[in-house]
């Protein structure tokens, strides 16, 4: 007989049991970085702007008074109506290394979308893909960079055993910022130049970093719209996430391409802040903020998140500049970085796959998207 119950989350208690999971699930885990319990928090929250166009439930499993698993199943409005078909979503999943407790989960979340006649399951996806998705396959020997997933290397065998199947693989390149880059890259960044293109790192203060994250919110839109099983965001919501990122920009590694004072293209680049974040444990009070700061000083590494250009400055080999100058200003002097992972990148988006290996990136983790017909 199962030694544990599976039920969904309606208090603050299960509430507080369902955040505290991952610190049951990863206790021995030397690559696990804890994530900031109140970031987490603040996705229930009704003030969550994904609550005006999508519902979800919570559902954690409790053995002798202790949650060993968790999942969220959700319906998001904009995936369905960009796909045009009754789709749901599973993230948030944590679960100890029991198969029984994980098929309960999943039941659990599937029959609560069976009953909002959803007929098919992506995930992992924390309500959207631009928040945390994708779980790891393959690479499980290092720590995650920020803002990317990590998880048990038993999470894929479990899901396959429960009759999910590959949806598409996603990967993160390495960088060692060692070797020299092509020529043809600071020839790229020259003709773009020539053709009038101009590049500057983006403004991080005031008025200037408010109106550059506006115009990166258009660029994203424009160049990403089409990203697959990807919703757009709101302008209120992308400020909101830049905001919170407004502190840990390195201007250096993050470089814009303008024409005619128009936004045109970026390098997105950021310092790989799960080093310090790894000792803060999940909290950031006064002791956190403390240990954030001493531990900062051991950052020697970044991620690149997207490499954006509009399609007609693609031709002015807009692309190549950015990856010059954001590599170049890695390697300035005083800069910690000895290595950049460039995450994630989409199996069969051989465009940009082509130009990061061209740069000399090396695939080394893999991330897999599961479906599931209900």
């Amino acid at each position: 007989m199962p030694t544990f119950e599976v039920f969904p989350v309606t208090s603050a208690t299960e509430q507080e049991m369902f955040i505290n999971v991952p610190w049951v699930v990863y206790a021995n885990d030397p690559n696990w970085v804890p994530p900031l319990r109140s970031d987490v928090q603040k996705k229930f929250q009704p003030e969550n702007p994904f609550f005006q166009y999508g519902k979800l439930k919570q559902f954690i499993a409790i053995s002798r008074g202790t949650a060993i698993g968790r999942i969220v199943a959700a319906v998001n409005d904009r995936l369905i109506e960009r796909e045009g078909k009754p789709i749901g979503i599973f993230g948030f999943f944590e679960c100890v290394e029991d198969i029984q407790v994980a098929a309960a989960l999943f039941e659990a979340a599937e029959n609560w979308l069976r009953s909002l006649d959803i007929t098919e399951v992506r995930g992992p996806i924390d309500l959207s893909t631009h928040n945390n998705c994708l779980f790891l396959v393959d690479g499980f020997d290092s720590p995650p960079m920020v803002m990317m997933p990590y998880n048990p290397s038993y999470y894929p065998t479990f899901i396959e055993q429960l009759d999910w199947t590959k949806a598409k693989d996603a990967y993160a390149y390495d960088f060692p910022l060692d070797k020299p880059l092509s020529p043809e890259f600071e020839k790229g960044y020259r003709i773009a130049c020539k053709s009038g293109v101009t590049f500057r790192p983006l403004h991080t203060k005031g008025e200037e970093f408010e109106q550059d994250c506006i115009n990166l919110y258009h660029l994203f839109n424009q160049a990403f719209s089409s990203n697959w099983s990807s919703t757009p965001r709101t302008l209120e919501e992308f400020l909101e996430e830049a905001r919170s990122l407004q502190d840990l920009v390195d201007p250096d590694v993050f470089p814009v391409a303008e024409y005619n004072g128009e936004m045109v293209g970026f390098w997105m680049g950021l310092p790989d802040y799960n080093i310090p974040l790894k000792f803060v444990n999940g909290r950031l009070n006064w002791v956190g903020i403390l240990k954030f700061l001493w531990y900062r000083r051991r950052i020697d590494q970044g991620r690149v998140i997207a490499i954006c250009s509009l399609p007609e400055f693609q031709r002015k080999l807009v692309p190549l500049g950015l990856i010059y100058l954001g590599l170049q200003g890695g390697l300035k002097k005083g800069k910690p970085y000895k290595r950049a992972e460039l995450s994630w990148v989409y199996e069969d988006n051989s465009r940009s796959r082509k130009l990061i290996e061209a740069a000399g990136g090396k695939i080394y983790k893999t991330y897999r998207m599961y479906e599931k017909s209900l």
